[in-house]
Order: structure tokens, then C-alpha cells, then sequence
């Protein structure tokens, strides 16, 4: 679905305009493509006191193809970016990258212990802020503070939330700005989670605290084809969010299952035959539908599962019939416990395997029409924090992306205004696009993310809607 206003005030007319008239001006995003350089340009490099993660980043920095210039508050950065064999130099306001600006902004608050020591990163964002060019990528690194020594550092690290969303909603102009808070003793496995936030990849995914844990998992990546030789469950794959999450994991190597109810056979072989992946025909919703998945998948087995099917039967609950809501709760979350008992218990799900299950920014808000469906996408996120522990144990990771508003079939249908309000209504003033949601799940259930775990991540712009 074309969102015409963001076409329109893009436009060379349409852009005098504006700005005649004071009309707000979304960014285009841009987005990852594969004819296009992933990582280009200039990252600026800040911290506070005794930062921890340095020597991490820079290795993410050479192995990316960034080239670095270090903030003052960063001295340390030089002598280890020369240990690394980077190019790097001092950060000047005025340094410009191929396209006359910044491309990233990086800022290392690990080591900060009490709230007075904040001022680095007051420091840092008032002088570089400004050179941060479209669509550039802000990232915040600190420790995760339910894991702090004392009150005075939790308070400190926690801080951070509120330092990052904000930096997220003044930015503007397709800027993205996200948290990333490592534990100690895994420092060297924030790799994947950096490089998808500062790729294009993360085009639509803003405000975001994602936390990584240690694993014992140890992984040697292949950058380009990180899912070769995996094999993937997407349900709900014939069309819309489901088609695109295919293609994203097909396109990093994965042999795709797709899987959607008989009557949209044909619409699934459509989306599937092209990527070689395998078609299967099932209605989730069947009692018996998960042990004969399980029994038709058991002989290669598989890595990743993807619960992307979902309904609507949208009605206040004054008015909504029992058959609606319970055909929602069943399809939307009763069904996802099904399939993964099921998975599980035959061993179908390898160990160290992937499950990544889609939620709603209506699961975490609510939504006025929609007690069902939010019932039953706040139900997700329960799965997702209860099962990572007792997940872990097999070394498979269990995390939720929850989408806003995105430009599908099913959003076309609502009416112009309520449509153009959820646009709108995020740091970005634009709907995201399917391709945002894939790229998301992609990241998660990359190999690189063995320490991402009952995570919530929301794909929506930065929404001012919920939490």
C-alpha cells in the first residue's frame, strides 16, 4: 500500500511546499538493498568513564567497513582503533561523510556508575547530534541494570531508556535511535544485534532496549549467508508480513517452510516455489494440526520457527460474539503453544534453535474494538518471557517482535483517518513495511544472537502509542 503524502511532500513541488506552509516532512527511509553497500560512511565514537566496550566495537567496526572518528570523550578510542588496524581521527563538527554528514552516532556507557557521570553523554549527543545525517543510526551501549552492583549504578544505566527514546524523537529525519545493554562476560557476542541496528535493515525499529546475555554458544558467522543450512517454519507464509519474512530468511540462505490453511494453497506455492523452499497446507487451528506437522518435518528436523499467523474479528466486547473472540485467542496464541509442544517434545526443534513469535504494539497498549486480539498478542509476550528460561536450558532462544501500524492489505482497509493517524502517530511520521517486520525476525534468529532472549522488540517507528 503507497502512503501518498510521504510520495508527495518528497516530491520537488510537493517539498516547497511543505515548507511554505510548515506541514511536518517524513524522511524516505532508507532501506537495506541488496545492490547497496550495508555499512558506508562515518561512525562517531563517544563514552563515558571507564567504558567496557570499546574493544568489542572496534572489532564490529573493522569486520563493518565503517570508518571511525573519536568524540573527546572517547581518548581511548584512537590508540585501540590503531590495535585494530583502523582508520580513525578526531571528531570535528564539521566532519562530513559521503553524503556531507555522519552516518552513525555510537556512544559507550558501560562503565558509568552514578547518575553525576551522565554529563558524558550530554557531552557527546550536544556536539554530534547535528552532524548525524538521514536515516542515521544512533546506538547506546550499556550494562543491563537488574544486573548492576549497586542501586546508584542501576539508576545510572537505567537512565539510559530515557536518554535514548528521546534521542530518537528529536532526531528526526529517518534517524533511529536504540539501546543495547550487554552483560558482562558478553561483550563479544553484541555483534549481530550492533550491526542490525546500524544497517538499514533496522530502518523501522526505534526506541528499542534490547538486552544480551552470555551464552555458551560459540559461533563462527558467514556475514553474507548467515542462515545457510537452516531450515525455517514460517506460518502464515502465503501472502503479506508472512510472504516478506520468507524471502528475508530465504535471501540469508534458510530452506523455507511456509505453511497457510488449504483454501490459500495456491497463494503460498506462489510466495514459496521462487525461493525453493517447501509448501505445506495446514489449518493451525485443527487440534490435530501440530503432531502431523510435527511428524512431516521430523526426518530433516528444523531451526527456526516463525509464529507469524493471525486473525482479526474486531468489535468492542459489548458487541463482539464469543465465536469471534475465541476463534482469535485460538488462532493467535492457543495455537502457537500447540505447534511448540509439539515441536519440542518430538525433538523436531533442534537444540540451539530459534523461535520467533509476532505480538502487537496492541498486546502492549491495548486497543479500543480490539480485546481479543490484544488479549491474545499480550498472551505472546507471556509465552516469550516465561519460555526463555526453561528454553535456554536446550540452548533455543525464544523472542517477540511486536509491529505498528504497516502497510499491508489489512491496514488499507481501515478508514483514511484512523489510517493516516497511525501513521503519523511515531518518530518517524510514517507507516513501516512488511520488509521491516522480516528483516527484525531475521536478525533474530540469526546464529550471532544465541545471547537475545525473551526479548519484546516493537517494529513500529517509535509509536507514541503504548509503552
Amino acid at each position: 500500500m503507497k502512503d501518498t503524502y510521504l510520495n508527495f511532500v518528497n516530491s520537488p513541488f510537493g517539498a516547497r511546499l511543505v515548507r511554505s506552509i510548515g506541514l511536518p516532512k517524513p524522511e524516505v527511509l532508507r532501506r537495506y538493498r541488496a545492490d547497496r553497500p550495508e555499512f558506508d560512511g562515518l561512525v562517531a565514537i563517544g563514552a563515558g568513564r571507564q567504558p567496557h566496550l570499546l574493544d568489542a566495537l572496534a572489532g564490529v567496526i573493522a569486520r563493518s567497513g565503517f570508518t571511525s572518528v573519536a568524540h573527546e570523550s572517547a581518548g581511548l578510542w584512537i590508540p585501540l582503533a590503531a590495535r585494530h588496524a583502523l582508520m580513525t581521527g578526531r571528531f570535528e563538527p564539521a566532519e562530513a561523510g559521503p553524503h556531507g554528514r555522519v552516518a552513525a552516532l555510537i556512544f559507550d556507557a558501560s562503565g558509568i556508575e552514578d547518575s553525576s557521570q551522565l554529563d558524558s553523554a550530554f557531552g557527546f549527543f550536544h556536539d554530534t547530534l547535528r552532524s548525524l545525517g538521514k536515516c542515521g543510526r544512533i546506538v547506546v551501549l550499556g550494562r543491563p541494570p537488574e544486573a548492576c552492583a549497586n542501586p546508584r549504578q542501576w539508576t545510572a544505566q537505567r537512565a539510559l531508556e530515557g536518554l535514548t527514546r528521546s534521542l530518537g524523537k528529536e532526531a528526526r529525519r529517518g534517524i533511529t535511535a536504540n539501546l543495547v545493554y550487554v552483560a558482562q562476560g558478553a561483550e563479544h557476542e553484541a555483534e549481530a544485534t550492533l550491526r542490525f541496528f546500524l544497517s538499514p535493515r533496522s530502518a523501522y525499529v526505534s526506541g528499542q532496549a534490547v538486552r544480551i546475555a552470555s551464552s555458551p554458544e560459540s559461533t563462527t558467522v558467514d556475514w553474507a549467508q548467515p542462515l545457510a543450512g537452516k531450515r525455517a517454519v514460517v506460518t502464515g507464509a502465503a501472502r503479506g508480513i508472512g510472504a516478506a519474512i520468507a524471502n528475508a530468511l530465504a535471501a540469508e540462505g534458510a530452506h523455507v517452510i511456509g505453511i497457510d490453511i488449504p483454501s490459500a494453497r495456491e497463494a503460498l506455492e506462489a510466495t514459496i516455489r521462487p525461493l525453493s523452499g517447501t509448501t505445506l497446507a495446514f489449518d493451525i487451528a485443527a487440534p490435530e494440526t501440530p503432531a502431523q506437522i510435527a511428524a512431516a518435518l521430523d526426518e530433516l528436523g528444523i531451526d527456526i520457527v516463525v509464529h507469524n499467523a493471525g486473525i482479526t474479528k474486531d468489535k468492542t466486547i459489548a458487541r463482539m460474539t464469543e465465536a469471534a473472540w475465541h476463534s482469535v485467542i485460538d488462532i493467535n496464541l492457543s495455537a502457537q503453544e500447540r505447534l511448540d509442544d509439539a515441536l519440542l517434545a518430538a525433538g523436531t526443534l533442534r537444540d540451539g534453535g530459534r523461535i520467533v513469535c509476532v505480538s502487537s504494539i496492541s498486546g502492549i497498549a491495548g486497543n479500543m474494538g480490539q480485546t481479543n486480539y490484544a488479549t491474545s498478542k499480550a498472551g505472546v509476550i507471556g509465552r516469550v518471557q516465561s519460555m526463555a528460561a526453561r528454553l535456554g536450558e536446550r540452548r533455543i532462544t525464544i523472542n517477540a517482535i511486536a509491529p505498528g501500524f504497516i502497510e499491508t492489505q489489512m491496514t488499507a482497509k481501515i478508514p483514511l483517518t484512523i489510517r493516516e493517524a497511525g501513521r503519523r502517530m511515531n518518530s518517524l511520521s510514517q507507516g513501516g513495511q512488511p520488509v521491516d517486520v522480516a528483516q527484525t525476525i531475521a536478525w533474530l534468529a540469526h546464529p550471532g544472537c544465541a545471547g537475545v532472549t525473551g526479548q519484546v522488540v516493537r517494529v513500529c517507528g517509535q509509536s507514541l502509542i503504548g509503552a
